[in-house]
């Protein structure tokens, strides 16, 4: 705080403290290249990547840093990333497609552990599972029950802890038990992009930030890509915006649907007082529908909180009170601990709550990770660098599911408020 008692925070990221936004020399543009892909974030830089090592040449441009969006602004948790069940996915696409998308969540998990390790990767990267807390005893009860009756050969580490025993794993009696998913995970996530950004560089792609491309448009058996500094031919276009899509691609525009996602940083804690509230190095989320999640910083010293506290978009400076008050909620000796960082990133949800991958007239895309692709995002761009080379592996069990829109939907989320005023309604009410 400020000598007048107002709090007083930066609105970065937390994670640009230790990793700030590359410094790219400028380069010249190619007047070719293989594969051009727009946006240099985790689904970029992993698209680049195979594209690159595959043995053709590479462009990612960003309209801002590399990396400038959801890719370092994330809380850095690592989950399935599949939010529909079994029953629901068998419901919408018959069992064995159900299977085959939630096999999709399970491997991205596994890849991202195995991808870190292989490139040697240092991004304080932790297998700490996740306390998937309940906030009424109904919820409890499915919580625990779906861990009995998990499907079989989908099966996951888990473990149901009753209130009884929450204190072991968060100190507070705010929520009624939960479930521990073992194979969890967490990390750092500039450390992971930067990581990722130089093993592209490396590899031989060049990455030009500050660099919008405003037009795709085929040309010939290419496409002819437009940006501020010239015109690029390319053979294939990847495009990798998820919560940033924009009027470039109105087709996938009119299908992701972009909602903030806002984080604080409390000052450091004591660590006897971080070891009371917060016990293991697990990453924390809840079953509201208008969740929050949070976990400790990397080396245990601070509180790091995000998820929804309004129902429109808004401010990170007024965010960071808001979900200052919500932390304090659950730990209310929290009251008098400032917080140091208040920043917002954008995720993009799907109207069918999956994760797409596909082509498009002629454009290669993966996006809609639904506030969860830390490790999804990745092995999606991953296995569309793949298609793009004409590989087998680079198949999915998510290729070729219709992907929804609505009508008169253009991009723009009027409903959001609405509907989040609703969740919020019947997360209060219990339901």
């Amino acid at each position: 705080m400020d000598q007048s008692g107002e709090e007083t925070f930066a609105t970065t990221p937390y994670w640009w403290d230790a990793t700030p936004r590359p410094q790219l020399d400028p380069s010249s543009l190619p007047a070719r290249a293989d594969v051009v892909v727009v946006g240099s974030g985790y689904t970029g830089l992993n698209a680049a990547l195979e594209v690159a090592r595959g043995g053709r040449s590479v462009l990612v441009f960003d309209a801002g840093d590399a990396g400038f969006g959801c890719s370092t602004r994330n809380g850095g948790q690592i989950s399935t990333s599949i939010k529909p069940d079994f029953a629901e996915l068998a419901r919408r696409h018959g069992k064995q497609a159900a299977f085959a998308i939630l096999k999709e969540g399970q491997t991205a998990l596994d890849w991202i552990g195995d991808f870190l390790a292989r490139e040697g990767i240092d991004c304080a990267f932790d297998v700490c599972g996740r306390f998937h807390a309940a906030h009424t005893p109904r919820h409890f009860k499915a919580l625990a029950e779906s861990v009995r009756t998990q499907p079989k050969g989908l099966e996951v580490p888990a473990h149901v802890v009753p209130r009884a025993e929450q204190r072991g794993e968060l100190g507070t009696d705010y929520y009624h038990g939960g479930v521990v998913y073992e194979a969890h995970a967490s990390l750092d996530p500039a450390m992971y992009h930067q990581g990722l950004l130089e093993r592209v560089l490396k590899a031989g792609g060049t990455v030009v930030p500050h660099c919008a491309v405003s037009g795709v448009a085929r040309d010939g058996a290419g496409v002819s890509v437009t940006t501020p500094r010239g015109v690029v031919k390319a053979g294939n276009v990847i495009v990798a915006t998820n919560g940033y899509t924009g009027p470039l691609t109105p087709w996938l525009r009119r299908r992701v649907i972009p909602i903030g996602s806002y984080i604080i940083a409390t000052e450091p804690l004591p660590p006897d007082q971080m070891d009371r509230l917060m016990p293991t190095r697990r990453v924390v989320s809840d079953t509201r529908k208008v969740v929050y999640y949070y976990r400790t910083s990397p080396d245990r010293s601070r509180i790091l909180f995000g998820g929804r506290v309004t129902n429109a978009e808004t401010d990170p400076r007024k965010s960071g009170l808001l979900l200052k008050g919500e932390l304090v909620r659950l730990f209310p000796e929290l009251a008098d601990v400032g917080f140091t960082h208040s920043w917002s990133g954008t995720v993009a949800y799907t109207f069918d709550t999956l994760a797409h991958v596909g082509c498009h007239d002629g454009v290669h895309y993966a996006m809609g990770y639904c506030g969860s692709g830390v490790s999804m995002a990745g092995y999606l761009g991953m296995r569309v660098g793949q298609q793009v080379l004409g590989l087998a592996e680079g198949r999915t069990a998510l290729d070729g599911l219709s992907f929804p829109t609505r009508p008169l939907y253009s991009g723009k989320p009027w409903f959001l408020a609405p509907a989040v005023a609703f969740y919020r309604w019947r997360d209060n009410l219990g339901w």
